[in-house]
C-alpha cells in the first residue's frame, strides 16, 4: 500500500519529479534492500547476492538475516550500511590524493558507517577524526571503530564550532549533515510523522551553521564531501550556492555511468548528485564534492612540550611483540593504559588532544594491572594484531555466542593465561585461562541481550 506522505511533501515532490512522482510513490510500497560492506582487512562472510557498482566492497543481501545473532558482525567483518550512502567511495578513487597520507574530519559521523568507509578507503599511515557531538552516539561511533579495526582512527565528542581554530588542518572533511530526512521515508516511516516545512527550514540553517563553523579548518584545496538524506533544495542546491556565494570553491564533477540511475545536479556552475529509490536500489541521497580554492593558513601541529609519555622500556619490549610492524606506530602510555597511533601522525594526535575531546585515539593496546599487561578488546580486533602472539582458541558457532553474551566458556588444555577467542578465522576477543573454566573478557557494554 502507497505510504500516506505529509501533503506539502507530496506536492513539492511532484513538481520536483514531473513525470516520476507515480515511480517515486510505487517505490515506497517494496521493502528497502538490504545490503553491507566487507571490511578489505577481515575475512569477509559469504552472504551476498550482488555487489553495489559504486562500492568495490558493497554486497545485496536477498533477505535481512538476525546481524545481532552473527558473530562476524562482532569481529568487524563487514557493517550494515545503507547503499546509496557507500557512493563516498567514488571521491576516494576519482578525486582525493590516495597516493600520500591524509588528515580526514568525519564531522557527523555516528554510527559510524561511512567512518569505517572511509579508514578502509585512507591510505596507511593517514589519520581519520570521527566526530560526534551527542556523547552516548560518541560512543557507538567508539565501538563500531574499534570493531573495524583499523589503527589510523581518532573519535573525538566536539561541537562543530569546536574545530574553528585548526585552520587548515585537514585535507577532507566529510559534513553528512543532520537532515530532515525525506530519504529516509521508506526504511524508518516514522520520519514522515517529523517531517515539516519548519523543520526543512531549521536544518538547512542548522547545515549552514555547520558548514561555517568547519570552514576554516579545511586547507587549501582541500576537498569537503557535504552530504544529505533529503531532497528538497533548501538543504541540498540552495545551501551550496550560499556556500558559493559566501567563499571561494570550485565544485568537482565525477564520471558516472548512466546505467547506475544517479541523478548528476548541474546549474549556475553547481553539481551534486541524487539517489532515489525509484532509479536505483538505495534509499534517497544527495551528495556533493567542492574543492577550497581560498587561502588558508595552516594551524602548526608542533608542541613546544610532549603531551604523551613512552612506555617503559620492559613494557614496550613486551607489546611491540604483539602488534604487526611495531617500527611504524608511536606507543604511548597514559596512566595505566597503552595504545598506540600511526607514527606519522603521532604530534598530530597530540596536537588535537589539545584541543578537542578525544574518546578513542589509534589502537589501545594493553592496561597496566599490579605490573602486568592485560590486553584490551580493541587489540583483538585491529587488523595489525601479531595472529602469533597469543594461544587461540577456536570456537562454535553456539560458542561464539556464548562468548559474545559474556557468558563463562568451559575450560581447555590449551594452557594458562590470555588467549584469543577466534570463530571462522575471526578474532572476537579475549579470555583469561584458568585451571577451572575460560574468564570472558568481553567487554559487557557491548555483549549481545537478544536470546535466540
Amino acid at each position: 500500500m502507497t505510504p500516506t506522505f505529509p501533503p506539502d511533501f507530496e506536492a513539492r515532490m511532484r513538481q520536483q519529479l514531473a513525470g516520476a512522482w507515480d515511480a517515486f510513490a510505487a517505490a515506497h510500497t517494496t521493502p528497502p534492500p538490504v545490503s553491507i560492506r566487507l571490511n578489505p582487512r577481515k575475512p569477509g562472510p559469504d552472504l551476498y547476492t550482488a555487489s553495489i557498482p559504486w562500492c568495490a566492497t558493497g554486497r545485496y543481501l536477498q533477505e535481512r538475516p538476525v546481524f545481532t545473532l552473527d558473530p562476524a558482525l562482532h569481529a568487524g567483518a563487514y557493517y550494515v550500511q545503507e547503499a546509496s550512502s557507500m557512493f563516498l567511495e567514488q571521491i576516494f578513487r576519482q578525486v582525493a590524493d590516495t597516493t600520500v597520507p591524509l588528515r580526514v574530519l568525519d564531522l557527523c559521523a555516528a554510527p559510524g558507517g561511512k567512518s569505517t568507509h572511509l579508514s578502509s578507503l585512507l591510505p596507511l599511515n593517514s589519520l581519520l577524526v570521527s566526530n560526534e557531538v551527542i556523547r552516548a552516539r560518541a560512543g557507538i561511533l567508539a565501538e563500531n571503530l574499534q570493531k573495524w579495526g583499523n589503527p589510523n582512527s581518532v573519535v573525538t565528542q566536539n561541537d562543530p564550532e569546536d574545530f574553528t581554530p585548526l585552520q587548515g588542518f585537514f585535507d577532507v572533511m566529510v559534513v553528512d549533515a543532520p537532515c530532515s530526512g525525506e530519504g529516509l521515508f521508506r526504511k524508518d516511516p516514522e520520519a514522515m510523522d517529523a517531517w515539516s516545512i519548519d523543520n526543512v527550514q531549521l536544518c538547512s540553517a542548522r547545515q549552514r551553521r555547520i558548514l561555517s563553523d568547519v570552514w576554516p579548518a579545511l586547507k587549501t584545496n582541500g576537498l569537503l564531501i557535504y552530504s544529505t538524506c533529503t531532497y528538497n533544495r533548501l538543504e541540498n542546491e540552495e545551501n551550496l550556492a550560499w556556500l558559493r556565494n559566501n567563499h571561494d570553491v570550485e565544485f568537482i564533477p565525477l564520471t558516472i555511468p548512466p546505467e547506475w540511475g544517479i541523478e548528476p545536479i548541474e546549474e549556475d556552475g553547481i553539481v551534486g548528485y541524487r539517489f532515489a529509490p525509484h532509479r536505483v536500489q538505495g534509499e534517497g541521497f544527495f551528495l556533493s564534492v567542492i574543492r577550497k580554492r581560498a587561502a588558508e593558513t595552516e594551524v602548526s601541529v608542533r608542541l613546544s612540550k610532549p603531551v604523551f609519555a613512552p612506555p617503559a622500556k620492559k613494557i614496550l619490549d613486551q607489546i611491540t611483540t604483539w602488534v604487526q610492524t611495531p617500527e611504524d606506530k608511536s606507543f604511548i602510555q597514559r596512566e595505566d593504559l597503552l595504545q598506540f597511533v600511526p607514527i606519522e601522525q603521532a604530534q598530530a594526535v597530540a596536537f588535537l588532544s589539545r584541543h578537542l575531546r578525544l574518546v578513542i585515539a589509534g589502537t589501545f593496546v594493553a592496561t597496566l594491572k599490579h605490573d602486568k599487561l592485560i590486553p584490551e578488546h580493541a587489540l583483538a580486533l585491529s587488523t595489525v594484531l601479531q595472529p602469533e602472539a597469543f594461544p587461540t582458541l577456536s570456537v562454535s558457532y553456539d560458542e561464539a555466542i556464548q562468548y559474545l553474551r559474556k557468558e563463562t566458556l568451559p575450560a581447555t588444555e590449551s594452557g594458562k593465561g590470555f588467549g584469543l577467542i577466534t570463530h571462522n578465522g575471526l578474532s572476537l576477543g579475549w579470555v583469561n585461562q584458568l585451571p577451572n573454566r575460560l574468564n570472558n573478557l568481553y567487554p559487557a557494554a557491548w555483549r549481545i541481550r537478544m536470546g535466540n
